[in-house]
């Protein structure tokens, strides 16, 4: 987890845009040496600012799913992170520390155990949950989108806080392919965990 130290006031309002050095490309090797005052994350060798800490609403979600895939999980290979948790994305013959992306998801999933380290995860998540509220829309959905498919994350979802519902993806071929939209009283399948579920009324309990 890095955070960015600010130069400009006037960058402060710019939470989804590139900021720092529009020229360079940044790799997880400069990641490791800058030093920041808030939560960022290099998506194609540009840095970006992360919201700022998450509202209890957001907060509550991560805790509601975490406990479901926690205990689910418990005493299996595939294990259930966080955020904050430095995800380097793997850039096909080059060393990690030339990788240009370092994620935070929300939420992950890894079933290799190979690829988690202390310091970081160096490879793919098998499943991936990013929960969307205010101005991070456009990241989430089009950019990390994006990213995620090119990396080969087997499932996106995404969890919309304000509408109250969760969006899925399944990667095929190399592609997503959207599963459903998932609502009020709705179970949500986990495809990438075969016989695992979890309800809409449990992803927002307590809302």
């Amino acid at each position: 987890m890095k955070h960015y130290k600010s130069h400009h006031d006037n960058t402060q309002d710019e939470v989804n845009e590139p900021i720092y050095d529009y020229d360079k490309v940044y790799t997880y090797a400069d990641y490791l040496k800058l030093e920041f005052e808030e939560m960022v994350e290099i998506i194609r060798g540009k840095i970006f600012r992360m919201s700022p800490a998450p509202k209890t609403n957001h907060q509550a979600i991560t805790r509601n799913i975490i406990g479901n895939l926690y205990v689910a999980l418990k005493g299996k290979q595939c294990q259930v992170f966080n955020a904050p948790i430095d995800i380097v994305l793997p850039i096909e013959n080059k060393k990690r520390k030339k990788s240009t992306t370092v994620v935070q998801p929300d939420i992950c999933v890894i079933c290799n155990p190979k690829i988690i380290e202390e310091k970081a995860v160096f490879g793919t998540p098998d499943f991936v949950i990013e929960i969307i509220a205010g101005k991070n829309v456009k990241k989430d959905t089009q950019i990390k989108f994006d990213l995620y498919e090119e990396a080969g994350v087997g499932e996106y979802w995404m969890v919309f806080v304000d509408i109250r519902f969760v969006e899925v993806f399944i990667l095929e071929n190399g592609k997503f392919q959207r599963l459903n939209t998932f609502s009020e009283d709705d179970i949500v399948p986990i495809k990438t965990l075969p016989g695992l579920e979890i309800s809409i009324d449990d992803i927002f309990e307590g809302l």
